[in-house]
């Protein structure tokens, strides 16, 4: 390996690396997907090389992180060493509307299902009548 193949390493095995995503074939899909920014600039090839220092946005599930490339790393180790690849600029953000992020009633934590009732309101509401 040259000098220069050791400074920088491909973005997807990057991630895969650091434990961002599960397969090295997901993080190909994350990398083309768009949904990876580095230093700023939007990704579109698994291919693009990162080195220490950059800066890479994430939209991973309702979250967006942003975090620092501090080192490449040799293989997927452990959570505590594929830790040890970044830091955390920011902590995660929630984005609003996204997959599986209801648009209608917000129910807080514990509320669980709706009830039997709660379904007649909405159907109420809705205009469908009980025949």
């Amino acid at each position: 390996m040259s000098d220069a193949e050791k400074t920088r390493l491909r973005l997807d095995k990057w991630l895969w690396h650091a434990r961002f995503c599960k397969t090295r074939t997901l993080a190909q899909t994350l990398a083309a997907s768009g949904h990876v920014k580095l230093n700023g600039a939007s990704v579109s090839k698994p291919a693009q090389t990162v080195k220490p220092g950059d800066d890479l946005e994430l939209v991973l599930g309702p979250y967006r992180k942003t975090v620092r490339v501090v080192a490449l790393g040799e293989r997927r180790g452990p959570a505590p060493e594929a830790q040890a690849l970044y830091e955390e600029i920011r902590p995660p953000e929630r984005l609003g509307g996204f997959r599986g992020e209801h648009v209608g009633e917000v129910r807080e934590r514990g509320e669980g299902r709706p009830t039997k009732k709660d379904r007649r309101d909405t159907d109420r509401l809705k205009g469908f009548n009980d025949v």
